[in-house]
C-alpha cells in the first residue's frame, strides 16, 4: 500500500489552521516529543509519563491524529474491562507548506476533462467507422473482385482515422499545457 510520506498544506487551506493549533499546543508538543523517543505508547503510558490526566491525553491525541502527525499502530491490547487499548506512534511524514494552492496534480486535473473528451471522441469515431465499413463490406461483396484491393486500402485508412484523431488531440493537450503551464 502506497502511503504519502508528507503532509502538503497551502497557506489558503483550512488544514493549516488546525496544524498550527496542534503545533502551538504545549501538551501536543510534549506528546510528539515523547513518541519521538518511543516506538509506540498507549494513552495511559503517555498520561503516566507526562503526569497529565488521561482525558487531556485523549483530547490531544485526537487532534494529533486529525493533523496526521501521529498514527495508530497495528498493535493493541485489551484492558481488564474488555476495552480495546490502541497504541500510537509518531508519523514518519514531512510537513510541506506551500504559499499557493496550485500544485502539479491540480494542474494535471484541469487537463483531465479535455483528455477524457478527446478519448471519447476517438472512440466514437472508431465506432462510427467500424459500423460504416461493416455495412459497406456487406454491400461490396456483391461487386466485382477487381475492386477488392481498392476497398482494403480504403478500409485500412478509415480504421486508422480514430488513431490520428486521438494522436492529434493528445498533441494539442500537450502543447496547451506547455504554453499555459504557469497559468493553470
Amino acid at each position: 500500500m502506497s502511503e504519502k510520506k508528507y503532509i502538503l498544506v497551502s497557506m489558503e487551506d483550512e488544514k493549516i489552521n488546525h496544524l498550527a493549533d496542534v503545533l502551538g499546543n504545549k501538551t501536543s508538543k510534549k506528546i510528539i516529543d515523547l513518541l519521538a523517543g518511543k516506538d509506540e505508547a498507549s494513552e495511559k503510558d503517555i498520561a503516566d509519563f507526562l503526569g497529565i490526566p488521561i482525558n487531556t491525553v485523549e483530547y490531544n491525541l485526537k487532534k494529533l491524529l486529525k493533523a496526521e502527525l501521529i498514527e495508530k499502530t497495528k498493535n493493541f491490547f485489551w484492558s481488564r474491562k474488555g476495552k480495546k487499548i490502541d497504541m500510537y506512534k509518531l508519523s514518519n511524514k514531512s510537513i510541506i507548506i506551500s504559499t499557493k494552492s496550485s500544485r502539479i496534480s491540480s494542474k494535471l486535473k484541469s487537463l483531465l476533462p479535455v483528455a477524457i473528451l478527446s478519448g471519447l471522441g476517438a472512440v466514437a469515431i472508431k465506432f462510427f467507422i467500424q459500423t460504416k465499413s461493416f455495412s459497406e463490406n456487406i454491400q461490396d461483396k456483391a461487386m466485382a473482385s477487381s475492386l477488392e484491393s481498392l476497398e482494403i486500402l480504403q478500409t485500412n485508412f478509415n480504421s486508422s482515422i480514430w488513431l490520428w484523431f486521438l494522436s492529434g488531440a493528445l498533441l494539442a493537450i500537450i502543447i496547451f499545457a506547455i504554453l499555459n503551464w504557469r497559468k493553470l
